[in-house]
């Protein structure tokens, strides 16, 4: 059933919780259903972490935070339930499809609840969506396609244009660029944001690896290093930094990083290009169109992850080098071992993957 004419003027809720990727790759949503019906009003709903790279999102009329205490406590978390219910959504749009999602949605009174069917969720939303399943091959990867699936009860037409943006203010780019002209970082050089450190231990590509990796890239382009990091993760980039080369060490500006998601966003938004462990810094990359080379982990599912390859947009998963180990071992056991396999990473062969890139972004 399409019911674009009662949607013109419709309230709608996207809801996804977890990671900054999912949350970016979900906005999609938002953007499609806004430029198919520019007069409905549509807020998102995700963690306190996440509303960074939604803001600016001319789709997105409010940003709904669920935060941490909230969910932690019955009593508040019903009580948020029935704050969502007095909001009279029409239609509610449930991509994470979790216990306290679940909730949120079967008591928000929309009259439309689409989620992804898991059998027992027809109890919940009467729009149950079959996900494409792990390993199927897809034209944009399964994190979009089973996305744009959640739409089909809303937009009949095909839809065009799914690629997931960020959007930055100029006084946010004005200060990224203030930033590294007031660092004295060359300004005829590639400026290269490198992504040290996975969202988990098991997705960040080892220490040693990476740097003997950075100093091929210095080698190669004579380019200038910021390193993605939060200070809780100082520690980490130390070590990297330590294990550079003398040569490399001078060309990385170590205390330049972004002291908020929105100052990283802008900061990134004048690299030529962003190397490094696959996970939410790669997308908001592709995100801002900033060139990207990923090293994905070995226990992270390809199909679902690898979006929007192309010369400009390059990764590396152990899948497509030897297919043979997947065959034999499922994802628990190489996510168990996963430094195990992080070493059947041939290096001469990501050096010269990275050649290729630096080729394409003419560096």
């Amino acid at each position: 059933m399409y019911f674009s004419t009662l949607i013109q003027k419709m309230k709608i809720l996207i809801i996804q919780q977890k990671r900054i990727g999912d949350v970016l790759t979900s906005s999609i949503l938002a953007n499609s259903l806004k430029d198919h019906y520019p007069n409905a009003s549509i807020d998102y709903m995700c963690y306190a972490n996440c509303v960074d790279v939604l803001h600016e999102n001319k789709a997105i009329s409010n940003i709904v935070v669920l935060k941490q205490k909230v969910r932690k406590n019955y009593l508040s978390l019903f009580k948020f339930i029935f704050k969502i219910r007095t909001q009279k959504y029409d239609v509610v749009i449930d991509a994470y499809s979790k216990l306290e999602t679940n909730l949120i949605t079967l008591f928000s009174g929309a009259k439309y609840k689409i989620s992804y069917d898991k059998g027992y969720s027809k109890a919940f939303y009467n729009y149950n969506i079959k996900r494409l399943p792990n390993g199927t091959k897809s034209n944009y990867g399964l994190a979009i396609e089973n996305r744009l699936a959640l739409l089909k009860p809303l937009i009949k037409e095909e839809i065009i244009d799914f690629k997931p943006k960020i959007f930055l203010s100029n006084s946010e780019i004005e200060a990224a660029k203030k930033t590294i002209l007031e660092a004295n970082i060359p300004q005829n050089k590639p400026l290269f944001m490198i992504g040290i450190l996975g969202s988990e231990w098991y997705k960040t590509y080892p220490l040693e690896h990476m740097a003997e990796l950075l100093d091929y890239t210095v080698e190669k382009t004579n380019a200038s290093l910021l390193f993605n990091y939060i200070p809780n993760q100082k520690e980490d980039a130390l070590k990297l930094y330590n294990l550079c080369n003398k040569k490399t060490q001078q060309v990385i500006f170590f205390d330049i990083y972004g002291k908020s998601l929105r100052e990283f966003l802008g900061l990134l938004s004048q690299c030529n290009a962003l190397i490094g462990n696959e996970g939410g810094s790669v997308n908001m990359a592709k995100a801002l169109f900033v060139p990207s080379f990923s090293l994905f982990s070995p226990s992270v599912d390809k199909e679902t992850w690898q979006i929007f390859e192309d010369e400009k947009n390059i990764s590396i998963h152990l899948k497509d080098l030897k297919p043979e180990i997947y065959a034999e071992h499922d994802e628990k056991y190489i996510k168990e071992y996963t430094f195990k396999y992080f070493e059947e990473y041939p290096i001469a062969l990501i050096k010269e993957k990275l050649d290729t890139f630096f080729e394409e972004i003419g560096s």
